[in-house]
């Protein structure tokens, strides 16, 4: 056992205390001003910071001015790698020898000279050892067997060293490989340290729910603690308890937890795990945690950042001067990693399943013993080889039964021998030469180049191309066990991958990129990388989303590379060439944060005071159209308020609307929702609506039959132009139904619903309920087993309500001549949107496939061969100019139908026409509220004469000296009893019944003098007696 002393030292100011890098402002020409307004920022800070309001906490926290400096950075080195290639280019072997202990991309292949790091005075500050607290050392009962299994592992000899440079530096980044044991080691080294002491704990974030958990497990029983010590906390659920010292939790959890105490006081580290991913939550806490440690430092509660990585672009922290004003230091632990030898194909593959499938079967059947993972992109090509490959090598209880055939079975194996014997007579019939496979030789290939884009939507129809390799591969006598592995895949299922396989089977993992670098399969030798992955590409300016598959980057296939090594030496076999890998792959991947959407991300940042965004220091930011995007949407569904200031647009505030949204663990468009169905007493139904749009892939496509039952579900009347989300409704609650009968699994088999996604939507269902009863007092939600149907009234105002989170995206169906110009059959529900050209499809799983509906609203577009709309539910077109009034161009207040009083809502209201969006699409004459203007006032103020608005001044109406309608005439202001009274309204803002009785509360004789002026004098007393005429 190892002991770790630490000295936790109070820092030098002038080194461990830089000025804050404030979000507001970050431009050179306010430097001197921000340096002479530091000192009174920071009492303001403290000051704002001790208050028990948290929201003006975060709003005095992260709204200074402060000062920018530049940081000059420090190289850091990384580590070299070697790795032994064999190349096939032109059937030549070329050999590079390396050590393999470091796979990073060849862009970084610095050294970092651990030895020397802690004397860096460059990066570390000068300590001043006359102020040192006392050693802290925790003493931790480990069994004999945890201990050597610890040992084994390469961070366990840099303890010291990463410990001194925590101990020193208020942010260290760790870059060390998959297998190293930094995850699991690096919080007991803490924790022995003495962190957790004094009611402090140490947090880990990981940006998977099945790390988070799967690692505080471990963690548990090497410390030889707890689940209350060592706990995890995840969207869901959590075990932590208030005893907990050591927390795993996925890093939208922390984020949550920002917004409620911004300085995070509970914490004395925070650990970022797996920040190569480079999530979007991830970096805004980089950024965030960039500011709070200063702050902590400087408030004498020093709180360290820990950056841990396998394959991280150091290049984003250690030269951003926005993110640290001083380099951090950089420490590169070793993998405790075997050579591999990486082997590449002459030529790269176009239909890259079946080449995985060959080279699965050549490694089976002549090479030694030792586990095989396979890299592909998706779920349907995982499931396709998983049934190959199954089919190849069929377990020895399948062969075993086959023994015993009885006259049934015998029939059916001749059905099947002709069969088979059919498929051979075609195959022989096609014109094309046939490649009969030579002796087994992995370096052989004779594959052409195709298209890189062909993931889940490729043609598997043709399946006797795959027989005789099955064929061939049978004669193995060895079985293999194929587990499939994805991040859909329940969660029991994914853990098989862990299990030894039985004895006398080799193991066989067939994964999406899941297995990069959360999860180390053991006993693998050898690794089959497609070279590809499946990645969500977002367009900035239509919104349009689309799964593409992709080359993968450099960095994350070296990290496939180095899964075959860590137990002994292995192989990889690349199915590209190395061409290819050299002048097409990227160094690095995009970051997620560059990839999607930024609304969520941009109501959370200004829910926690961050005004403008543009300023934040995000280790990579999102790009500027991506910003603009978001703002804009969000004023739309009016989460901001509109900023009328041309020349500081990006300072956009919350409106009230946008705070309470803000609260909800959902976009921002089903958080309006949320908010919009409380007024309507509809919580109960919008609330399962929005678990089930929150999750993915919630409805299978495939069978017709659950294609006609979704039809049933929808029903007649408003709930059937409720649509899609009808369907879902229903789903929801049968599924909650079935599960308290304990039929769930059943229910979704025979419906089509994934089994996961409904435990998902559960859980968010769950959450949003008690949320909601947390924030609205007296609520008293519950969530109904047996809840009803909503009747056709509820179902409209269900339509209404989705309208107004999906403002933006509305779609038009084309009419038969637009059909007929772009040459599509009348037949197909076809559909454009104000922002596209293209045009959009409603798939045939939708309810509305047959019907097709005039204007619609749609969850999302998705492209595959065409593109599609998802979630579709009709609406009316005269609810736009209500829901959506900034994206129509209405016309003036039309004179017929007039405009008319509202007795129970208190206003005036009007009719219009207009068009809708960039493309001008007419609407209907529509019934609006009275936009605000002078005109409203003038109208209010004629219902006032008339007696509409308040029915007691009804009888002096005939005694007018003018009739109410001179108010609206154009020659009104020719009389002065006119411009009088409609002074008397537009100078109070009086233009509703509301706002009048709140006038006469504060003054009664209000308007008195005014109305007297229309009546004759015989009249005047007895007005007086009843006013105010409430």
């Amino acid at each position: 056992m190892l002991l770790v002393k630490q000295s936790l030292v109070k820092e030098d100011k002038k080194s461990l205390d830089p000025n804050v890098v404030g979000f507001e402002s970050s431009s050179s020409e306010e430097e001197n001003e921000d340096k002479n307004d530091i000192e009174e920022n920071e009492v303001r800070l403290n000051g704002a910071l001790e208050s028990n309001n948290t929201q003006e906490k975060i709003k005095e926290t992260t709204n200074e001015n402060v000062l920018i400096e530049t940081v000059t950075s420090n190289v850091f080195n990384e580590g070299s790698k070697n790795i032994e290639i064999v190349n096939k280019e032109n059937g030549t072997n070329e050999e590079q020898h390396v050590k393999n202990e470091n796979q990073n991309p060849p862009n970084d292949k610095n050294d970092v000279d651990k030895t020397k790091l802690s004397k860096n005075k460059s990066s570390v500050p000068e300590v001043n050892i006359n102020n040192k607290t006392p050693t802290v050392f925790i003493s931790v009962d480990r069994t004999t067997k945890i201990q050597e299994s610890r040992l084994k592992l390469p961070i366990l000899g840099e303890e010291q060293i990463i410990m001194e440079a925590i101990n020193e530096n208020p942010v260290v980044i760790i870059a060390g490989e998959t297998g190293s044991g930094k995850t699991t080691q690096l919080p007991q080294f803490l924790y022995e340290a003495g962190y957790a002491s004094n009611g402090k704990i140490i947090g880990i974030t990981e940006p998977r729910r099945v790390a988070a958990i799967s690692m505080a497990t471990r963690v548990a029983e090497e410390l030889n603690l707890t689940s209350e010590k060592v706990s995890y906390l995840i969207r869901f659920e959590g075990n932590t308890t208030s005893s907990t010292q050591i927390k795993f939790m996925t890093d939208g959890v922390l984020l949550k937890e920002v917004q409620s105490d911004f300085l995070l006081r509970k914490y004395s580290v925070i650990i970022l795990d797996e920040a190569h991913e480079r999530s979007v939550y991830t970096d805004i806490l980089i950024g965030l945690l960039s500011r709070i440690v200063p702050l902590r430092c400087k408030r004498g509660d020093p709180l360290k950042l820990i950056i841990m990585s396998a394959t991280l672009r150091l290049t984003d922290f250690t030269e951003n001067s926005r993110l640290f004003k001083i380099t951090p230091p950089v420490i590169n632990v070793e993998s405790r990693q075997f050579p591999v030898t990486i082997h590449f194909n002459k030529r790269t593959v176009s239909d890259y399943v079946k080449e995985a499938f060959h080279k699965a079967c050549k490694i089976h059947s002549q090479l030694p013993e030792g586990g095989i993972l396979i890299f592909l992109t998706g779920q349907q090509e995982v499931k396709l080889l998983v049934k190959k490959l199954k089919n190849a090598f069929p377990n020895r209880n399948k062969m075993q039964k086959s023994s015993t055939i009885t006259d049934k079975e015998v029939e059916e194996h001749l059905d099947d021998e002709l069969y088979d014997a059919i498929r051979r007579v075609k195959k022989g019939r096609k014109k094309k030469t046939q490649i009969s496979l030579p002796e087994i030789n992995l370096d052989n290939y004779t594959l052409l180049p195709g298209d890189d884009t062909e993931g889940d939507m490729l043609d598997w129809d043709s399946e006797e191309d795959w027989e005789e390799e099955e064929n061939d591969a049978r004669s193995t006598s060895q079985p293999m066990w194929v587990l499939p592995l994805y991040s859909l895949l329940p969660s029991h299922k994914q853990a098989q991958v862990f299990n030894k396989p039985p004895e006398g089977y080799r193991l066989c993992v067939v994964s999406t990129n899941v297995a990069e670098t959360s999860l180390t399969i053991p006993h693998v030798k050898y690794v089959i990388d497609c070279g590809k992955t499946k990645t969500r590409l977002y367009d900035k300016h239509t919104g349009v989303s689309a799964f593409d598959v992709v080359w993968a980057s450099k960095a994350a296939v070296n990290q496939r590379a180095g899964r075959a090594g860590r137990t002994s030496a292995g192989h990889c076999y690349r199915l590209y060439s190395s061409a290819v890998f050299n002048d097409e792959f990227p160094a690095w991947s995009v970051p997620e944060i560059q990839r999607r959407p930024v609304d969520e991300l941009m109501l959370q940042m200004k829910a926690l005071g961050i005004q403008r965004v543009i300023n934040f220091p995000f280790p990579t930011a999102p790009d500027l159209l991506q910003l603009q995007s978001a703002e804009r949407r969000l004023e739309l569904l009016g989460a901001l308020e509109v900023n009328s200031n041309n020349k500081d647009k990006w300072n956009s505030k919350l409106s009230p609307l946008g705070r309470t949204m803000s609260a909800f663990p959902v976009s921002p468009r089903f958080a309006k929702m949320l908010c919009l169905s409380h007024q309507k007493g509809l919580l109960g139904y919008t609330v399962a609506i929005v678990a089930a749009l929150s999750v993915q892939e919630f409805l299978l496509a495939g069978d017709k039959q659950w294609i006609k039952t979704r039809r049933k579900w929808a029903g007649v009347g408003n709930s059937f132009l409720l649509g899609d989300v009808m369907v879902l409704l229903k789903a929801v609650g049968g599924a909650e139904y079935a599960n308290t009968k304990g039929n769930l699994e059943k229910f979704c088999s025979e419906h089509g619903l994934r089994h996961k996604a409904v435990i998902e939507s559960r859980k968010l269902r769950l959450q949003l309920t008690s949320e909601l009863n947390l924030y609205i007092p007296g609520l008293d939600l519950v969530v109904d087993p047996k809840m009803e149907p909503p009747t056709d009234i509820q179902a409209k105002q269900l339509r209404q309500i989705i309208l107004s989170g999906m403002v933006d995206q509305v779609a038009k169906k084309l009419d038969d001549e637009d059909l007929k110009t772009a040459g599509i059959r009348r037949t197909k529900a076809a559909y454009r949107t104000p922002e596209m050209e293209d045009v959009i499809y409603l798939p045939a799983t939708s309810v509305f496939a047959k019907e097709k509906p005039e204007w619609i609203v749609y969850q999302e577009i998705y492209q595959t061969d065409k593109m599609y709309i998802r979630g579709a539910t009709a609406i009316e077109p005269e609810w736009l100019p209500i829901f959506a009034p900034t994206l129509c161009n209405l016309s003036p207040v039309l004179s017929d139908p007039p405009p008319r009083y509202d007795e129970v809502k208190g206003i005036p209201y009007c009719h219009v026409t207009g068009s809708f969006g960039r493309s001008g699409w007419p609407l209907p004459i529509t019934d609006i509220e009275f936009p605000p203007s002078l005109d409203r006032y003038r109208w209010f103020a004629l219902f006032f004469l008339d007696g509409s608005v308040c029915p007691k001044l009804k009888k002096f109406t005939k005694s007018l000296l003018s009739t109410p309608a001179t108010m609206i005439k154009t020659w009104a202001k020719l009389q002065s009893r006119t411009d009088t009274l409609l002074n008397g309204f537009a100078s109070c803002g009086v233009d509703s019944s509301l706002k009048l009785r709140e006038q006469w509360k504060e003054n009664k004789t209000y308007l008195l003098a005014e109305y007297l002026k229309w009546l004759p004098e015989s009249a005047h007393n007895q007005v007086t007696i009843i006013w105010p005429p409430i």
